[in-house]
């Protein structure tokens, strides 16, 4: 008889474990059914983007092919027969561009995350954070106006003008600067406004290093430039998503671009040369585009163009971060 109250006692505790277990599956189920329509409408989203666009561009490829994309031409016409549009000048532009922000930018970043992080002392650290942040938050037309007035005028006298006069041998350098509105002004402003995107990301992993890492590096008696490039190294993911972030955002930049890189299609190397990006391409034509028959579709491929440079340098991103991994497993 004592151990039918132990049973009762077991039997009732079991009881409860289950009720509670079930609970807990119907609540994770239920939190399931509430969360995942979310990625399934951003996916929708995106697909549905990309059908719309492709849909539009349609008949640029039936009429020119993917010629569209290697022709360097933007003929206007009133008569829909005598249209030729090609988009090589603004898509080389848009990737040379983007490529010099990147170059400017990223060692920027590392060193900004570097210094706020070691060096910069504690009273004035969340001002630099601050600074940073109100940088990513201003709107690209200050930047724009800012680069046209100030950037520009700048960079052709100081920069361009003596690189010109003492290394015009050198094809990058080749190009006069007449007016400074060129590939260079615009790689350095964009620099200029995807640097802070790229510096949260870097400074944010670089702070999150566990502090054993950096006391074991130091007991190594490794100096503070050994010591942080080993740390950074442990960081790598965060560098590659930085610079992938202030990529994309390059890659995307309208106002500020169309302002001083002089829209223009040219197809050169020449740093100093005139030039175009698809966005800014977009924004200028977009208006007029209505009155002609051809001139639409053209600028849907070009967007078009976007998503697929924005794509690839995503998946070469997912690669580079898979390869580290494998690195580090071995």
């Amino acid at each position: 008889m004592p151990l039918f109250p132990f049973f009762l006692r077991y039997f009732r505790r079991k009881k409860n474990e289950d009720t509670l277990h079930f609970k807990n599956i119907k609540r994770i189920d239920t939190l399931k059914v509430i969360t995942s329509p979310a990625i399934i409408f951003v996916l929708l989203l995106f697909v549905w983007m990309l059908t719309v666009y492709f849909y539009n561009a349609l008949p640029a490829f039936i009429r020119e092919g993917l010629e569209v994309y290697f022709r360097n031409t933007w003929q206007a016409a009133e008569e829909a027969s005598k249209e030729y549009y090609g988009l090589a000048a603004p898509i080389w532009g848009t990737i040379y561009t983007s490529i010099i922000a990147i170059l400017i930018a990223l060692p920027i970043s590392i060193a900004d995350s570097v210094f706020v992080v070691d060096y910069a002392p504690k009273k004035v650290k969340n001002f630099f954070i601050i600074i940073s942040d109100m940088m990513a938050g201003l709107p690209t037309i200050i930047y724009g106006i800012w680069g046209a007035f100030v950037l520009v005028p700048f960079l052709q006298k100081y920069v361009m003008m003596p690189l010109y006069k003492h290394l015009s041998f050198i094809p990058i350098f080749s190009s006069p600067p007449i007016t400074g509105y060129s590939y260079f002004s615009a790689g350095i402003l964009l620099g200029i406004m995807v640097t802070p995107f790229a510096s949260a990301i870097i400074r944010e992993a670089y702070q999150m290093v566990p502090f054993t890492y950096r006391e074991a590096t130091l007991s190594l008696g490794l100096t503070r430039y050994e010591a942080t490039k080993i740390l950074l190294g442990y960081i790598k993911p965060a560098i590659f998503s930085g610079a992938i972030l202030a990529f994309g955002r390059a890659v995307g930049e309208t106002v500020a671009v169309s302002l001083v890189i002089g829209n223009t299609f040219n197809l050169s190397i020449g740093l100093f040369a005139p030039g175009y990006t698809i966005s800014s391409l977009i924004a200028n034509q977009f208006g007029n585009a209505f009155i002609y028959k051809h001139m639409l579709p053209a600028l849907y491929a070009g967007g078009l163009a976007l998503f697929i440079i924005g794509l690839i340098v995503n998946v070469v991103g997912l690669y580079l971060l898979k390869r580290w991994q494998k690195n580090v497993e071995i």
